[in-house]
Formats: structure tokens, sequence, C-alpha cells
């Protein structure tokens, strides 16, 4: 049976994103803009779901960037500082969810030049370190084969990755 007209919990029906004119858009991404920081990206997804005229998107979102409410690199400095120091996700990870954001490739790279290469290094050894206890292998190759497999889903490139995997293999004997 599908639940067609109701949220996940099924206790209320969903509602329809409501239309808004431009006026009633830039308000209430003021407000959202105050309380986090937002991308232009997130501004026109959120102006699309709105229904807010096409012609109008790209006024609203001029007057957020002039208000400074939405600044893209302020936005894209704030995810790259979170995702590295609290998620530990490696540079092409953040580099392709920034994408998907919608911000400029040199954005990013302003960005991403911000972040400390040794930090992140030591982020992720921490991360492997962890992993090493609870993942199940039946051969040191395996394990290696695991981690490896696991650093690079972080988003960390290939030589990064696999030197961090090294070090931690030799710094800590796995138990068998």
């Amino acid at each position: 049976m599908r639940n067609e007209g109701f949220d996940s919990e099924m206790t209320r029906p969903r509602r329809e994103p409501r239309q808004k004119s431009a006026g009633e858009a830039l308000s209430a991404l003021m407000r959202l803009c105050s309380r986090a920081e937002r991308s232009s990206g997130d501004a026109m997804r959120l102006m699309r779901q709105w229904s807010v005229a096409e012609n109008e998107r790209e006024g609203v979102l001029r007057r957020l960037v002039e208000m400074k409410f939405i600044d893209d690199s302020r936005y894209a400095e704030a995810f790259v500082r979170e995702k590295t120091d609290l998620a530990g996700w490696g540079e092409y990870k953040i580099r392709m969810a920034l994408q998907r954001k919608g911000i400029s490739r040199t954005t990013i790279d302003d960005a991403l030049r911000t972040t400390d290469r040794d930090t992140m290094r030591m982020h992720l050894e921490q991360r492997i370190v962890r992993k090493m206890r609870t993942v199940k292998y039946t051969s040191p190759y395996d394990l290696r084969t695991k981690l490896m497999r696991y650093a690079l889903s972080l988003g960390y490139d290939f030589d990064t990755a696999g030197d961090a995997v090294e070090k931690t293999m030799r710094d800590i004997p796995p138990q068998e």
C-alpha cells in the first residue's frame, strides 16, 4: 500500500511547498541564511521548490549577495573546515560535494588551499586506526585492501590513502 500524501511517519498529511513571491522568498531566505551558511545553489534550489518565477530568482539572489547573506567563498571555507575537522573527509569528496552545491571551481580551489594537509593526514590516520579495530579480515592483504577502500571512500587520493594505511599497519601490529 502506498502512502501518497503522507509523510514518513504517516501521522500528518504531507504539505506541498507553498508558492512564494519574490519578496516572500527574499525574507524567508534572509531568515534561513541568518541561522546557517547557505550557498547560492541552495538558495536557487529553494526558490525553485517555492515556485518563484524564474526571472525573479536572479534578482533575489543578487540582493542576498549584496546584503552579504550569501557568500559562496565564505560558505565553501566553512564547509571545508567542517568536513575536514569533524567528518574527516578528503579533498576529492569535499570537492564533489561543493560542485553539487553549485560552487565554482575557483572558489573550491581557494577554499581547499586553506586546509592544512598534515592535519588532514592525521585525521585520516586516526580514522584508519579506528576502522582497523572493527574490520574483519583473513590476511594482512585483506586488511590492507579493506582499509585502502575505506580511506578512498573518505575522499583521499590514492597516494595519501596508501601512505596512511601503510603507516598504520607498520605502527600497530594487526591482531589475528
